[in-house]
């Protein structure tokens, strides 16, 4: 995001030294397309992580060849969590991805689902390749009993 406002305030500089006038209205509306463009960069899945519903998620759960991963931080985690997914909060993700496997599936949860997107999109740069976020994240889930045997 420093990046961004640094090349914002370029432009401004460029447009004086060239004795150009930028409007105030221009750089608002300029502030406010880098803005829509940093929300939907955070917001949007990355490349190759694909999306799945809690519904899709549920057959999944006694795959014990899958890490299922809950980003939350750890209080909420404590409060309630789907069994098998082990707590990695978000801010830790980076230190904690050389404790799993990089060749495993990995399905991430969090509250909402965009934490648990940019969990994923982490782990991608970090080398993963199989790896699902749940959309819509523990919002949308539904306890129901679910036969481990």
């Amino acid at each position: 995001m420093k990046i961004k406002i640094v090349s914002l305030y370029r432009l401004v500089i460029f447009f004086k030294k060239e004795g150009l006038t930028m409007s105030l209205d221009v750089i608002k509306f300029l502030a406010s397309i880098l803005f829509a463009a940093l929300v939907l960069i955070k917001i949007l899945p990355g490349r190759g992580i694909a999306q799945i519903t809690v519904n899709e998620l549920r057959p999944q759960l006694k795959d014990e060849s899958i890490q299922f991963i809950d980003v939350r931080p750890p209080v909420k985690y404590n409060q309630f969590h789907i069994y098998g997914f082990k707590n990695i909060p978000l801010k830790e993700i980076r230190k904690q991805a050389k404790t799993l496997s990089k060749d495993k599936k990995t399905i991430v949860i969090c509250q909402t689902g965009t934490k648990g997107n940019e969990a994923c999109k982490r782990l991608k740069r970090r080398g993963f390749t199989d790896l699902s976020n749940v959309r819509g994240g523990l919002s949308t889930w539904e306890p129901i009993h679910i036969d481990r045997t």
